[in-house]
């Protein structure tokens, strides 16, 4: 048996080889065959899902609420202790202090990472704009994101504050921080597609597994999330799922 697993495309570049030791160690681990999916951008991940063939994903918590609720998908683990939070930045060189320096008419970058624009837009009412109040300008990775920052062609940009956080030194030091939110309540998700959520005993356990000894925590160092995964429960996928519908509501 071979389970296509798809990651999410949100995933700073320095994590793609975690992503390959991840999958090679459940493998080895379960004894079941798993192909990694690695799609480039969110329009190519929703085309390998609506395909049919997709048995797991590693989804950003906005997609994992719409899968959870409109496909019949089945959450079964996220990372410990590990939020998702998003920063908006401005360059270094802006005569913008705080996150109330931004004004209607104002340009924002970013990817389409709808989890990402709806915290935004949140922390954006602190300066009471809303959507239509500013002009989006869309790229294909944060590190585009920030080079139009920089560049000043755009007065600010959302990032996933993993991503941020892996930037480079030199593209950190031309960039300053207006906020970072601090929400802690949602994840990134492991589900599983109807079909396959009463099949998961041995991925789920070798994923939980991670971290017991040596050789594994390499490999959860190697995707940033040092203290592995936990299991995920239908109450904290609920709850999660409401959660995200209060922030776009």
């Amino acid at each position: 048996m071979t389970l296509n697993f798809l990651i999410a495309p949100d995933f700073a570049p320095d994590r793609f080889a975690g992503w390959h030791m991840l999958n090679t160690a459940l493998q080895r681990r379960s004894g079941i065959h798993l192909h990694l999916l690695t799609p480039a951008g969110a329009q190519e991940q929703a085309r390998l899902i609506a395909e049919g063939s997709v048995d797991l994903i590693y989804a950003n918590p906005f997609d994992a609420a719409s899968l959870i609720r409109e496909s019949g998908f089945v959450a079964f683990a996220r990372p410990k202790n590990h939020s998702d939070e998003m920063v908006i930045a401005t360059a270094a060189q802006s005569s913008m202090e705080r996150l109330e320096d931004l004004r209607p008419g104002c340009r924002i970058a970013l990817t389409d990472n709808r989890d990402v624009k709806l915290i935004g837009l949140r922390l954006l009412e602190a300066a009471d704009l809303k959507e239509l109040d500013v002009h989006w300008v869309q790229t294909d990775a944060y590190q585009v994101t920030a080079r139009k920052v920089i560049a000043g062609e755009v007065e600010a940009g959302f990032f996933l504050a993993d991503s941020y956080h892996s930037l480079s030194r030199l593209t950190h030091a031309r960039l300053r921080p207006l906020i970072e939110s601090a929400i802690h309540d949602i994840s990134h998700v492991l589900i599983a597609s109807p079909r396959m959520a009463q099949a998961l005993g041995g991925v789920a356990d070798a994923l939980l597994s991670l971290g017991a000894d040596e050789e594994s925590r390499s490999v959860l160092d190697a995707l940033g999330l040092p203290e592995g995964f936990e299991r995920m429960t239908a109450e904290d996928a609920e709850f999660m799922v409401d959660l995200m519908d209060t922030l776009l509501d």
